[in-house]
């Protein structure tokens, strides 16, 4: 309802005022959509906005009504719009649907990658921030209706991965028994790293390995796949008690098998900002780089920006959009790469930074064996969320409880990350996160609880939209935006968005049962209530799962 009042009165007013630069606007307190397109028509018309505003409101006022549903209003040099009871009633009988908030299918196919964490330890607190960006990125993506792949990219043949393999062999390691693959293959990587330490000489091993793999040696490439192998298999463990899928892994080392990665460097080799010297490297000197971007080394052995330049060139050719989640750790490697792609004429990919969330016992290296595993995390939450819940409901039996701490926990994690902007930092709150009465998520999931608990108590009921009441106008209104929300999250990429909306949602819906009896009222305004509280979980339900979390029916 909301995306086609848009549209509408985008439409009329680009035919009144003759202009294609109308925009609509939050009206704020003061209506539901504004428009100052009589601020630039008074500029150059050097007249009044205020009397230009009056005159557009005249001239489209019966179109509005008739067509969008709305009032129109001269406020000052704003042309505001103010939704009618006939909006009202149509958002109400469009949210009561299954799948609310759905849009039709769209043409064209994305490629999302997110995680790629390297297989040498298990994930941690760090990259689970780039994992929850991800997924719920795709989820939304998903009920925008695009067709969407989303991908992992697996470094198997980096240096880390060579650490691994030779750390395996020196320490005698069977890394298939005694534990989850990548916490046995953390244990490796950190008594290999402080080998290497101690004897530096050793390092040349190192080298000898990757020379060997990238070359298909088959019992080095062997060596290599097993811990990533086992690592990998930790990881899909972890994302899914995550609620965290992917369509497939993508595997660095077939760049390599394939051809694509030397024929890159071929290509690479003849574009005029490249010197060939005993490495290859590129000045990208044009685009605001001051270090030559290094491709291949003097040994002959590429470089993971090499290998990764080909894994996006057959994303671009396989793919209609190109979307990456990256740290911001990765922006120097990540802005080299969408230059080089400018240079080669392929397709460039949309790239997300985000700034490190962190827990307050400080940063993690897994080089160092200081971290703090996505595991650890999950396994601390789902103790703290069942004391939680059992303070609040005693009376369920353990298996019961220990369910919905479940959920409670992977909705306190999930949208504790998602919700703040991915350009800024955060430290995790386990206050704020397990805070059942404030702005968390199982907050809103709590919201979506006391929804399905006044349904039970009510029983069948009459669909009925009479709505008079502020809270309820309210609360009907922002349900009305949830499309046009996810709508934004996938035009801007911004995740948080259907964060702080789904939050906003489970406010209004408790003022509004704070402030009118539903149960207890009579007749039409008895129906016209549980429908309107039909309509919020409904809503609320299609923003938890969009969001990666249970719509949990008691808590």
């Amino acid at each position: 309802m909301y995306i086609d009042a848009i549209v509408k009165i985008t439409a009329i007013l680009k035919e009144v005022t003759g202009r294609d630069d109308v925009i609509l606007i939050d009206g704020g307190d003061h209506a539901d959509l504004a428009s100052p397109v009589a601020f630039a028509m008074g500029k150059e018309e050097k007249r009044s906005p205020a009397l230009i505003a009056k005159q557009i409101t005249e001239q489209v006022y019966d179109r509005v009504l008739e067509e969008a549903w709305a009032t129109t209003v001269a406020a000052g040099p704003y042309v505001n719009f103010i939704f009618d009871s006939r909006y009202l009633s149509a958002v109400l009988d469009a949210a009561v649907r299954e799948g609310y908030g759905s849009l039709p299918p769209r043409k064209g196919r994305i490629v999302l990658e997110h995680t790629s964490a390297n297989p040498n330890g298990p994930l941690h607190v760090g990259h689970i921030r780039n994992t929850i960006i991800g997924d719920t990125l795709a989820r939304c993506f998903r009920k925008a209706g695009y067709q969407l792949e989303v991908q992992y990219y697996v470094n198997d043949m980096g240096r880390q991965i060579a650490i691994v393999a030779w750390g395996i062999e020196e320490q005698k390691e069977d890394i298939t028994t005694g534990g989850k693959g990548d916490h046995r293959i953390a244990e490796v990587y950190v008594t290999a790293n402080k080998a290497l330490l101690a004897d530096p000489e050793k390092n040349a091993e190192i080298d000898s390995l990757m020379q060997r793999v990238e070359a298909g040696d088959p019992a080095t490439v062997a060596r290599f796949r097993e811990p990533v192998k086992q690592c990998l298999s930790g990881f899909k463990e972890t994302l899914a008690g995550l609620h965290v899928t992917h369509d497939r892994f993508v595997y660095e080392s077939d760049f390599i098998r394939n051809g694509d990665t030397q024929r890159l460097l071929a290509r690479l080799s003849w574009l005029p900002q490249a010197t060939r010297t005993d490495i290859l490297s590129l000045d990208l000197s044009s685009f605001g780089f001051e270090k030559d971007y290094i491709l291949q080394r003097s040994d002959g052995t590429s470089v993971y920006a090499a290998r990764d330049l080909a894994y996006h060139m057959w994303k671009g050719r396989n793919f209609d959009r190109v979307i990456d989640v990256l740290g911001a750790d990765h922006k120097l490697i990540g802005t080299q790469l969408q230059a080089t792609l400018r240079l080669l004429g392929e397709r460039v990919p949309d790239i997300i930074f985000f700034e490190f969330v962190s827990l307050p016992e400080g940063s993690m290296s897994t080089r160092r064996g200081k971290f703090i595993s996505a595991d650890d995390l999950l396994s601390e939450a789902r103790d703290r969320a069942l004391d939680e819940v059992t303070k609040r409901r005693p009376e369920l039996d353990e298996a019961t409880r220990i369910a919905i701490a479940t959920s409670v926990c992977i909705a306190a994690i999930r949208y504790d990350i998602i919700k703040t902007i991915p350009e800024k930092s955060t430290v995790f709150s386990w206050d704020e996160a397990l805070d059942f009465e404030k702005q968390s998520g199982p907050y809103i999931q709590y919201a979506h609880a006391r929804a399905c608990s006044i349904l039970d108590k009510a029983g069948e009921f009459t669909h009925a939209t009479e709505i008079g009441t502020d809270s309820e106008i309210a609360l009907i209104k922002h349900i009305g935006r949830f499309p046009s929300v996810i709508e934004q999250v996938t035009e801007e990429q911004k995740p948080h968005l259907l964060a702080l909306y789904a939050r906003e949602l489970a406010d209004l819906f408790n003022s509004f049962y704070h402030a009118e009896p539903v149960l207890k009222a009579r007749e039409i305004t008895r129906n016209s209530r549980l429908t309107l509280v039909q309509a919020t979980r409904n809503t609320l339900q299609e923003a938890l799962v969009t969001l990666g979390i249970d719509a949990v029916r008691s808590m």
